[in-house]
């Protein structure tokens, strides 16, 4: 019987600790180590980052338009992964990266047509095309 006793004098000493700390910010009392409270399991460590996923709308349209002229620089085009050539061009920002793929440029460096030549392309199939080039240029 004295061991039921100091069980529920445990289970009541618990819940009135709970009940004190409603309404306040701070965690509530961890429970002393002479209670007889069930242990608490770790909580689960956070989950790792999900992988970024490919861009395979963009790798795609590379590969049908794009790498014509970009993957061997012609016109002035900078090559996916040269970073000194596209560093400059991605300071400038992605608005207007997209402008000039889209629209058309003729630089310092060269020129690069609309849609790089080929006016099928969707807004977002070019926008695409342009961030896979970029993000293996950073």
């Amino acid at each position: 019987m004295y061991k039921k006793n100091l069980s529920m004098v445990a289970m009541l000493g618990a819940v009135a600790l709970t009940l004190a700390a409603c309404g306040k910010s701070e965690a509530p009392a961890a429970p002393q180590a002479s209670q007889s409270a069930p242990a608490e399991s770790a909580a689960p460590a956070p989950a790792a980052p999900a992988p970024v996923a490919e861009n395979t709308v963009g790798k795609g349209v590379f590969g049908k338009t794009c790498s014509m002229c970009h993957a061997a620089g012609v016109a002035g085009a900078p090559k996916p992964g040269d970073k000194a050539d596209w560093g400059p061009r991605i300071a400038q920002g992605k608005d207007v990266l997209y402008k000039h793929a889209m629209e058309g440029f003729t630089g310092a460096k060269g020129m690069m047509p609309a849609r790089g030549g080929n006016a099928a392309l969707t807004d977002d199939e070019v926008k695409a095309a342009v961030d896979y080039m970029a993000d293996q240029s950073v």
